[in-house]
């Protein structure tokens, strides 16, 4: 190969390490995700403009009230509004899976990098150590953690995030091996590029590329499984707005009070929806970009 063929192919790898987000059309499903997740983003860290009033106030007088215009989503047993419980619960449970997605993709790109990038001994130990995880559920892998270290919000975040971090090795892992196999690294190592900077300048940003959408896709995974904790009384507990919590308070009177344990179990649902849309709808974008 020529060195003007070399170089070549070393710009084309820059160029496609940036990957616009060409416009297609925006389709009912996208748009709906996205209105959702901006009133979400609203919800979490402006709950006073959806919903003004305190979210741990007591009124007995209006406990177990269904959903009408003065209480749009019902009251709870202790008379507490749900709907303003629902939206300033945002805040914690974005939080939460946020954080818990953060960690799995963090420790992923660390354990993957040193499999797709070590020798054969490092990769073989790891990908044996990534199978027996994943020959657990994700969620049991969280409550083990939480077995051994203790119930609570933060240990639900880092159990999660623990949970969630084999998944992510391996898509990292198969991206590096396939990046450090392309026409554009041979190149570099042909001029004599050195192993670090082919791997900081071609092979991690043409790998962490795709992050985003991992991210995307996991954040509403996070969510759901960080509520499932809360709701077997394993991450935030009530009195807590926390989705989770909420979901769990309210299952003892789903014969008479519905609404208590119905909206926000909607609301993860909805937001995992959302996260997933998105996601999928970041990847096309990049695939055809």
């Amino acid at each position: 190969m020529s060195d003007l063929g070399i170089q070549a192919g070393l710009g084309q790898a820059r160029r496609r390490t940036i990957t616009p987000l060409r416009g297609a059309r925006i389709g009912v499903g996208e748009a709906l995700a996205g209105v959702f997740a901006l009133l979400l983003v609203l919800a979490a860290f402006v709950p006073w403009l959806l919903a003004p009033a305190d979210p741990l106030a007591i009124d007995p007088l209006s406990a177990f009230a269904a959903p009408s215009p003065a209480h749009w989503f019902g009251t709870d047993e202790s008379g507490r509004d749900v709907y303003t419980r629902v939206v300033h619960g945002a805040a914690s449970s974005l939080l939460i899976g946020t954080l818990a997605t953060v960690i799995g993709l963090g420790l992923g790109i660390v354990l993957g990098t040193l499999a797709g990038m070590s020798g054969k001994v490092v990769d073989f130990t790891l990908n044996r150590f990534f199978e027996v995880l994943f020959a657990f559920p994700g969620l049991l892998l969280a409550l083990v953690v939480i077995l051994i270290f203790g119930p609570g919000v933060a240990t639900a975040t880092v159990a999660v995030g623990l949970a969630t971090a084999p998944g992510y090795a391996r898509i990292i892992r198969a991206q590096l091996i396939t990046v450090k196999s392309a026409s554009f690294v041979e190149a570099a190592t042909v001029l004599g590029h050195s192993r670090r900077r082919i791997l900081r300048r071609h092979i991690l940003p043409n790998t962490l590329a795709p992050l985003f959408v991992l991210a995307t896709l996991g954040l509403g995974q996070a969510i759901v499984w960080a509520s499932a904790l809360s709701y077997l009384g394993l991450g935030a507990a009530p009195p807590a707005a926390e989705w989770g919590a909420m979901l769990a308070a309210g299952r003892i009177y789903l014969g008479s009070a519905w609404w208590m344990s119905f909206f926000p179990g909607l609301v993860i649902v909805l937001t995992a929806v959302a996260a997933t849309a998105l996601g999928r709808s970041i990847e096309r974008r990049m695939r055809h970009a």
